[in-house]
């Protein structure tokens, strides 16, 4: 039976700690890991955007980031990943706000060894995994396997509030799949439901993993890019698209999965609430959807015959 490798990913400047708790790690028998740092938060968010370890261990004193903040952002980018905040600052009352924001244990550098750092990575491993479970029942689309509307709605606020206390850009993205009653009338329901995962697929494939993905209900999803300094509306327009045109090149196709969007741009100087950028973007998304319709654009829905 294959041994499981586990992902480490530890977000610390002392070059020296990264050593010894790598090599106190590689000592533990029964581990397989995968071992990967990033001396400034910036680095880690950037990598959190592109790759998920199976747990982090994150150091409160970095360049870029000091405190509880620090645990804020690391949490936002990564609310799926185990966190453990790994320190010297031996401090109860830190302590338990880090947990309270989202860290799964507080450990302090001078009392854990390879041995007690292992067991304390397992335990939260599996407190994330079970917290998760829950957390997918009540927040998750049995179809397509996005969050819902109200997941949606509770991890996006959570993204807003970081986004508007650290000055960072973000988009809110609306989108709507075109013919949803076609399809259903022509195919059928169970075929609706399938366009549905299709276009759900599309969208996965088009965003990160640190951005938030929702099916808001019937044919509608919502998406937050939470850190849009490389992705303006015209990037994830052309993304999408090119998304789009390569599902629809496969074969085997009885009709064209066609996307309608509107993207709002958030400017963290100027809160907003959440409903009402999705009002915004819901607005655009219709703008677009009626202008290509009256330019014949949106591809129709053709039966095969036979």
């Amino acid at each position: 039976m294959p041994t499981t490798i586990t992902k480490i990913l530890m977000i610390e400047d002392n070059l020296g700690d990264v050593r010894l708790m790598r090599e106190a790690l590689s000592g533990i028998p029964e581990l397989q890991l995968e071992f990967d740092y990033c001396q400034t938060l910036v680095q880690a968010l950037d990598r959190l955007a592109k790759s998920r370890p199976d747990i982090i261990l994150l150091d409160l004193g970095l360049p870029d980031s000091q405190g509880l903040e620090t645990v804020r952002r690391t949490h936002a980018a990564a609310p799926d990943v185990a966190l453990v905040v790994l320190t010297v600052l031996d401090d109860g009352d830190l302590a338990v706000k880090a947990l309270q924001e989202g860290a799964q244990d507080y450990l302090i550098k001078t009392q854990v060894d390879g041995s007690s750092l292992w067991h304390a990575m397992r335990y939260a491993m599996e407190r994330q995994r079970v917290q998760l479970g829950l957390l997918n029942l009540a927040l998750g689309d049995d179809l397509t396997g996005l969050n819902n509307r109200r997941g949606f709605l509770v991890l996006a606020e959570h993204h807003l509030k970081v986004a508007y206390r650290t000055g960072r850009s973000f988009l809110v993205v609306f989108v709507d799949l075109d013919g949803m009653k076609q399809i259903n009338d022509t195919f059928g329901h169970q075929e609706g439901n399938r366009a549905l995962v299709d276009a759900s697929n599309v969208l996965r494939d088009s965003f990160r993993q640190s951005d938030i993905i929702a099916r808001l209900g019937g044919d509608e999803f919502a998406i937050l890019v939470s850190d849009a300094s490389e992705n303006s509306a015209e990037t994830v327009m052309n993304r999408v698209q090119q998304k789009l045109a390569s599902l629809n090149a496969g074969p085997h196709r009885r009709y064209l999965i066609s996307l309608s969007i509107g993207i709002v741009p958030g400017t963290p100087s100027r809160p907003v609430h959440l409903e009402q950028l999705l009002e915004q973007a819901d607005r655009l998304m219709y703008q677009q959807k009626h202008a290509r319709k009256t330019s014949h654009e949106v591809p129709k829905i053709i039966p095969l015959v036979g």
